[in-house]
């Protein structure tokens, strides 16, 4: 086999490798909320998170990776050198937030190091700027949103449910936030897994000429069209995110479950399901988000909702430097990476 062709095949299981990591370092963000409740017990949770994950694939459409495949980056600067280090550039920023149990954003790491790379390989010109307007508003739009929703949630239903007693309204929002922890699993994987989907679809357009005479398995690998999104890419991503759920961030859990404010099942029911409605929104746009910065915003508006003291803004402030420095660190390590492999 042609050893181009043998270094797109390595590329597309980094980038697999990559959805496999985004799903572990953000299992936090599906489960921290119904583990720090005691819902479920860890194991559980990762399993049933990981479920919806891949259920997302039946579920949802593909707008986010067409986004990603040809609205960013000049598909014509595209190719497996820059693909590559963009992968490693979200790779080893991701891993470094995770050991120090920073909740960063895995999605805003893929997106700077794909800038990196792409400036690195062509400048300015390398990326199509009116593209990046949707996902930069993004980061301060969807967590205000998440934190609006689940305010809003808070405060209405506890206002509706004002006079009932505590104890059968506790039980009720324990298997309520069953359903609330799989509606956000559920955009978990939509939004977040495609972002994959669409790096690949983006290197295979890139490197279409490598494929075009092939046969067998490889000639699914033909791709010309980015908004042409091939099943196998779509099952292969989500069957990653749902394999790095399972395996679970723990060093993060503590982080969002219970260093921002303390959650009960009502409001961990809140803040899952207000993340959840943001991030189906954004998807149904072709919006791609952060996962992680849309929940921490609906737990911080739960904390709110109570009282402004009840959030540990500390922390809070820890996590939105991190969110900061996400895009130009993963971008820089990015644009390294290409110079060295180049």
């Amino acid at each position: 086999m042609d050893g181009s062709l043998v270094f797109v095949l390595v590329i597309i299981g980094a980038a697999f490798a990559f959805d496999f990591i985004n799903g572990f370092h953000d299992a936090a963000n599906s489960i921290a909320t119904v583990v720090s409740t005691g819902v479920l017990s860890p194991a559980v949770a990762v399993l049933w998170a990981a479920f919806f994950n891949f259920l997302a694939a039946f579920t949802i459409g593909t707008a986010v990776a067409k986004t990603v495949s040809g609205g960013l980056v000049d598909p014509s600067i595209i190719t497996p050198t820059v693909v590559l280090a963009a992968l490693l550039g979200a790779i080893v920023w991701d891993l470094l937030t995770w050991w120090l149990g920073l909740p960063s954003s895995s999605s805003h790491a893929l997106l700077g190091g794909y800038a990196g790379a792409a400036l690195a390989k062509a400048g300015i010109p390398g990326l199509i700027l009116a593209g990046w307007i949707k996902p930069i508003a993004a980061i301060v739009i969807s967590p205000v949103l998440g934190l609006v929703i689940a305010l809003i949630l808070y405060v209405s239903i506890s206002w509706h449910f004002q006079k009932g007693p505590a104890h059968p309204l506790n039980t009720l929002f324990r298997r309520l936030q069953l359903v609330s922890a799989g509606f956000y699993s559920l955009s978990h994987g939509a939004n977040d897994a495609q972002k994959t989907m669409g790096i690949i679809v983006g290197l295979l357009v890139g490197s279409q000429a490598l494929f075009a005479d092939q046969t067998g398995f490889l000639r699914h690998l033909h791709v010309t069209d980015s908004q042409v999104i091939p099943l196998w890419v779509i099952l292969g991503a989500y069957t990653a995110i749902a394999a790095g759920t399972a395996a679970g961030g723990w060093r993060i859990v503590k982080t969002m479950g219970t260093r921002i404010t303390k959650l009960q099942p009502f409001g961990g029911f809140c803040a899952e399901t207000g993340g959840a409605i943001t991030i189906l929104l954004a998807s149904s746009l072709g919006v791609p988000v952060s996962t992680t910065h849309t929940i921490t915003g609906a737990i911080v508006g739960v904390g709110v909702s109570r009282r402004m003291r009840a959030v540990r803004w500390a922390m809070a402030g820890r996590i939105v430097w991190a969110w900061i420095l996400t895009i130009p660190a993963a971008a820089l390590i990015a644009a390294i990476t290409f110079f060295l492999l180049s």
